[in-house]
């Protein structure tokens, strides 16, 4: 085998893997992530001009919610590469014992799990039986918030739902 091809083949799959990563494993963390550092970032550009005129005050005042974005974006990524590890354990799983519901019930409550999961339902070939049982527990489209969430927002900040969220399969 001639060695460009295999680095070709090579490039060919992480760009792949990448594809998977970004846009169909974790869609929303990854773009939520994405919008809150490009926030973060006029923020910080605008107070440094501003620093750089001379206005003190008002440089320091675009700091803070600079701070804040960036600090979001983080999360957001987090909160994605932790899908990530999520479509991997339940792709294994899925590989492994094929589909079953009940591997699906710890991650129906939020968007971000359930597309980790229907990427690993896709890729296993259970995509239409996990879509389904997604379908049966009532959710759809347009549910984006963690079912935890919709009653009371403050639960974003609850040790409970950091922990579901940042360490999936330990719950």
């Amino acid at each position: 085998m001639h060695p460009s091809s295999t680095l070709a083949s090579r490039l060919k799959a992480l760009a792949g893997s990448v594809h998977r990563y970004l846009f169909r494993v974790a869609p929303l963390p990854h773009a939520t992530g994405s919008l809150s550092v490009m926030v973060g970032a006029g923020l910080a550009h605008f107070g440094l001009e501003l620093l750089a005129q001379g206005a003190l005050l008002a440089g320091l005042c675009l700091a803070l919610p600079a701070t804040g974005w960036f600090g979001l974006g983080l999360l957001c990524l987090a909160d994605g590469y932790c899908r990530y590890r999520e479509y991997r354990r339940l792709k294994r799983m899925m590989s492994r014992w094929g589909f079953h519901p009940r591997l699906l019930l710890p991650v129906a409550a939020s968007r971000c799990q359930r597309d980790a999961a229907l990427a690993a339902a896709s890729e296993t070939g259970h995509l239409r039986s996990a879509r389904a049982q997604f379908r049966e527990l009532g959710y759809r489209w347009y549910h984006l918030l963690p079912d935890s969430t919709v009653d009371n927002p403050l639960r974003f900040f609850s040790p409970d739902f950091l922990r579901v969220t940042f360490l999936p399969g330990k719950g």
